[in-house]
């Protein structure tokens, strides 16, 4: 069985429901991978699961190079969003920062996995601008709330820090899924 998803951007492709459950139950290990080894003092454990994911992910793809382009895409901004939330003061990461005051790899790792999702699991959602907006204002601060939860992070000022990842995640969440539309391994050629 496979999805018809893309048929509503009119790009086509052969997403099966395989596909998109292990997608989704792959970006589910990664994250926990890598906040747990972030709250652990283990921040490696994460990214070397999201290269894992990442490699599974390029494999499957039709086309790797522009499904690569958008890792990149994601992993960019979302680490200097990050970065502007530890510079801000209001978040903490345990573990894992390269360079002190930025994000940690973990992080970075985790805007990696998202981007996995954008052309499977969340691929319907890159002709809804709109509900991609709301899903992102509610899932961004609820995945940071459960890291928090988990010992990953922490508020410093939890007010403003989940105000500030609610609008990040907002802005991102479409943008990232019209990157996604542009850079499409996953459609047939």
């Amino acid at each position: 069985m496979t999805f018809a998803a893309a048929k509503s951007d009119g790009v086509r492709s052969r997403i099966t429901v395989v596909t998109v459950v292990i997608n989704v139950v792959l970006y589910q290990l990664g994250w926990f991978a890598c906040v747990l080894g972030a709250a652990h003092g283990l921040p490696w454990i994460g990214p070397l699961a999201a290269a894992a994911i990442i490699a599974w992910h390029l494999a499957r793809a039709a086309r790797a190079r522009p499904e690569s382009a958008l890792v990149a895409c994601a992993v960019l901004p979302g680490a200097l969003f990050d970065t502007l939330l530890v510079q801000s003061g209001w978040v903490h990461f345990s573990a894992g920062a390269l360079i002190a005051g930025t994000a940690p790899c973990w992080m970075m790792a985790l805007w990696a996995i998202f981007a996995t999702t954008l052309n499977v699991s969340l691929r319907s959602l890159r002709t809804h601008p709109v509900l991609a907006m709301i899903l992102g204002a509610l899932g961004g601060p609820l995945a940071y709330f459960a890291g928090a939860r988990l010992g990953a992070l922490a508020f410093v000022a939890a007010g403003p820090a989940l105000s500030a990842i609610a609008i990040g995640w907002a802005v991102l969440t479409p943008v990232l899924l019209l990157a996604a539309r542009r850079l499409d391994g996953y459609a047939l050629p």
